[in-house]
C-alpha cells in the first residue's frame, strides 16, 4: 500500500485525473496563505464520493466539475 500511496498526487483529482485546484493543497506545499477554497462554498449533494478509489480518501481532493456531479466528456 506505501507504493500507491506514493503515486498519488494530491493537486488532481481522483475521479477525472483534471486538477483539483484546491487551495488548501496548495497553502501546504508552499507554507503560502491562500484565499479560501473553492470547496468552502462548493455544494457536494451530486458529487460521486463512493467512486473515490479508497486508497485516495482523505489524500487528494476531487475537482469541482467532479463536486458538481457533471460527468466528463469524451
Amino acid at each position: 500500500m506505501a507504493a500507491v500511496l506514493d503515486t498519488i498526487d494530491a493537486t488532481r483529482c481522483p475521479l477525472c485525473g483534471e486538477q483539483n485546484r484546491c487551495a488548501m493543497e496548495v497553502a501546504r506545499e508552499t507554507d503560502e496563505p491562500q484565499a479560501p477554497c473553492w470547496c468552502m462554498a462548493a455544494d457536494f449533494r451530486n458529487a460521486p464520493l463512493a467512486a473515490v478509489p479508497p486508497e485516495m480518501r482523505g489524500k487528494a481532493c476531487i475537482c469541482a466539475r467532479c463536486a458538481a456531479g457533471t460527468p466528463v466528456e469524451s
